[in-house]
């Protein structure tokens, strides 16, 4: 080699040195930085730093403390040899068995989870000691960069150094989450055994000991099943381990878990479960979550869900602890109001099930049509009932009937050019669904077809626009179910594979009341963080769904269904104007009531929470028709904003709503697909099957005329449509479904 060409060498060498050095210059002295912060913390850290809480402060829409969410660490916290031993192993075997031995962080496991790792293009295993999760939950936000791993481990470090390991488990085991509300061990005993940690049995310190693991996906009151089967494999590997004996093991996991929730301050249950799952979803999106509602396959579904399970959790820890301001837009009286409207229209259904709760349930979402704020909210009918209650009003998905026709049917149509006074025809329909009088009335108009309720003429102009195209619109409002039926007609009738809910059913209503301009459904009008500064303003948001016209054509038919001869007059209201729409599935499962006047939109829905027939009227349409009367005492009777009418008329398009309508959070390829497995038979007519042995939805709605010799008869009239109306759907025979905070 010539002397040349060493040089050369030497010179590419120390060239690249100098280039690595400017480019590694700044994160050294980042690094550095951060090394420095992470020593402070510790330092200055005592005993009581690990007790520490902020509450979190909740008012109402006058200003008034609505309530108070904070976490019960301080209140609960339990010293070390308070904590059964197997307790802790329990924490140490599944989160870090090298505890014991390892210096804060696990250098061993962090080559096994970049192995894991590096075989998936999903973050597979983690590689965070118990050490580093207490750094992170004490000292650091949940957010996850290369710069918060580094402080996350330089903490542990230090905090290794200056306590014990029996002190930094008591800390951990004080400070994790057990989901609803509950932080540490001692709080979690209390709360879902009303009993002391000290007093738990192996099997009940396994289970709780499953939950910090993801609270949302083995969260007890909502995913007990979960739960349970964690706490087996947590027996099974103490077992391995030798933490247990053979007989610990079998015992334990033979035992029997009943949760027993200790009684609570009375509060409003449905507002503050509303306002916590409110307020951690805005968190979620002030952190950069992207909420989604449209999807392809089962397993991308699942794949969203887990990582809105992780932001969930982290950001209803931050809510729960973060000393927070929120301001939102409950109106208490309007809430009572609400509240004593479906207690009383329900009361002559008195039959409890197993666990005490009224087996006959009803939910309501009231939206201020000037805000597209809630401004009331009901779950459940009043009962004295041990912890926090099943919150109907967004938790529980249910068929819709009818009252889904004027979104995904109707203005959809409408936005095509057509109007009220479009003659379509009401005739039989091979495969597709049936009068209950068997009766069909010829040609009408689409104005008389939706206020009598006509199964046929829905399921007609559903095929016409398609069904991807109706689903599109209601994806577009974030109905978070209804995906899975892009291609199935029996939407048309509401029919679904799982359902909608009254907070979504109503939001669709508003955007109605809106001339088309849709709102996400929330109680949020701002939140402030512990320095007064703002976090989340809500106050401005706004999607155009529906074309202004169409809007306001739609609510002149919403008001004929109203009109003593309609079907929706039960809801009909003497001090207001009022436009609505009635629901009623298959064998009277589920009943609604839709509507609005100038100033609220209610939902109403009353059904079991294990489907079955009701018998008596619609009493959703009488829950609807007390409160939007009391609401309406002192205001000024006032008209909802007519449209123009003309034949020929051209709907004025604000922005473009046109028929491939698409998921607000997804591209327009996304939106209108639909899932592989489900895409069978577009038209939907005569469907039994998708080719793979599973029933689609059924057609969901029984409304149509009561008598074939009346013309345009009066009242309603709800009857199976459905050549074979008892054929059960997923919808009918699930159990009550529902997530978040409970």
């Amino acid at each position: 080699m010539t002397k040349k060409v060493k040089w050369a060498i030497l010179f590419i060498v120390l060239a690249l040195l100098a280039a690595g050095g400017i480019y590694l210059a700044p994160k050294a002295a980042s690094v550095w930085r951060m090394r420095r912060i992470a020593k402070a913390f510790v330092d200055s850290s005592t005993q009581s730093t690990f007790k520490e809480t902020k509450t979190t402060l909740v008012y109402d829409k006058n200003g008034e403390e609505l309530c108070q969410i904070k976490s019960s660490k301080e209140l609960y916290y339990v010293t070390f040899d308070q904590i059964p031993k197997t307790l802790a192993n329990a924490f140490v075997v599944m989160e870090d068995r090298d505890f014991y031995s390892h210096s804060g962080i696990d250098y061993k496991a962090i080559v096994r989870a970049a192995l894991a790792n590096q075989k998936s293009s999903e973050i597979v295993q983690g590689a965070s000691t118990i050490t580093q999760q207490l750094a992170r939950n004490i000292f650091l936000t949940q957010e996850v960069t290369w710069e918060r791993k580094i402080e996350e481990m330089f903490i542990a470090w230090d905090l290794e150094k200056k306590y014990s390991k029996e002190e930094i488990l008591e800390f951990y085991l004080n400070n994790i989450y057990f989901g609803n509300g509950y932080y540490g061990v001692e709080a979690a005993a209390r709360g879902y055994f009303s009993k002391s940690v000290s007093e738990l049995t192996l099997s009940e310190q396994a289970f709780i000991a499953a939950i910090p693991n993801n609270p949302s996906k083995y969260n007890p009151l909502t995913n007990f099943e979960n739960t349970l089967r964690r706490r087996d494999l947590i027996l099974e590997q103490m077992y391995d381990t030798d933490y247990i004996t053979s007989m610990d093991f079998y015992t334990a996991k033979s035992e029997e878990i009943v949760l027993n929730q200790p009684q609570q301050e009375k509060e409003d249950n449905s507002v503050v479960t509303y306002v916590r799952h409110c307020a951690t979803e805005s968190l979620m999106k002030s952190a950069g979550f992207s909420f989604r509602d449209n999807f392809d396959t089962q397993e991308e579904q699942d794949e969203y869900e887990s990582l809105y399970d992780t932001y969930y959790t982290r950001c209803q820890q931050m809510l729960l602890s973060g000393g927070y301001t929120i301001y939102t837009s409950f109106d208490m009286e309007l809430q009572e109001k609400l509240q004593r409207a479906v207690d009383e229209n329900l009361s002559q259904y008195t039959e409890l099930s197993d666990e005490g709760v009224y087996k006959m349930q009803g939910a309501a979402t009231c939206i201020d049509n000037v805000t597209g704020n809630v401004v009331a909210i009901v779950g459940s009918r009043s009962q004295d009932l041990t912890g926090y209650t099943l919150n109907r009003a967004y938790q529980s998905y249910r068929q819709s009937g009818s009252a889904i026709k004027p979104l995904s049917v109707y203005l959809p149509y409408l936005q095509l050019g057509n109007t009220a006074d479009t003659i379509v025809t009401d005739e039989p329909i091979e495969g597709g669904p049936v009068n209950s009088d068997g009766a069909y009335w010829g040609d009408m108009t689409v104005r008389d077809a939706v206020k009598y309720s006509k199964n046929t003429v829905a399921w007609k102009i559903y095929q016409e626009i398609t069904p991807r195209v109706g689903i599109g619109y209601l994806l577009k409002m974030d109905f978070k179910k209804v995906w899975y039926d892009k291609d199935y007609n029996a939407g048309a009738l509401g029919g679904f594979t799982y359902g909608v809910t009254t907070e979504e059913m109503a939001g669709g209503y508003a955007a109605i009341a809106n001339d088309g301009v849709y709102r996400k459904a929330t109680c949020i009008q701002r939140i402030d963080g512990a320095d007064g500064e703002t976090v989340v303003d809500e106050s401005s948001r706004g999607l155009r769904v529906y074309d202004v016209n169409a809007s306001r054509m739609m609510t002149s038919i919403l008001e004929s269904v109203v009109e003593p001869d309609g079907t929706g007059a039960a809801g009909a209201v003497d001090n207001a104007v009022i436009a609505g729409k009635t629901g009623t599935t298959n064998s009277n499962r589920d009943m609604w009531f839709c509507g609005y006047s100038a100033y609220y939109t209610t939902a109403v829905w009353i059904g079991y929470d294990y489907p079955q027939e009701i018998h008596g009227y619609n009493s959703a349409s009488a829950i609807f028709k007390q409160f939007m009367t009391e609401v309406h005492e002192n205001l000024p009777m006032q008209e909802i904003t007519g449209y123009t009418s003309s034949m020929q008329q051209e709907n004025q398009t604000e922005a473009q709503t046109d028929a491939e309508a698409e998921s607000p959070q997804e591209s327009s390829q996304e939106s209108t697909e639909a899932p592989p497995e489900q895409a069978v038979n577009p038209g939907g007519q005569g469907t039994t099957g998708n080719g793979q042995g599973q029933q689609p939805p059924s057609s969901g709605s029984s409304e149509t005329t009561p008598t074939e010799t009346s013309t345009y008869p009066p009242g309603e009239w709800d009857a199976p449509t459905q050549t074979d109306p008892d054929a059960p759907t997923q919808g009918d025979i699930d159990a009550p479904t529902g997530g978040g905070e409970w």
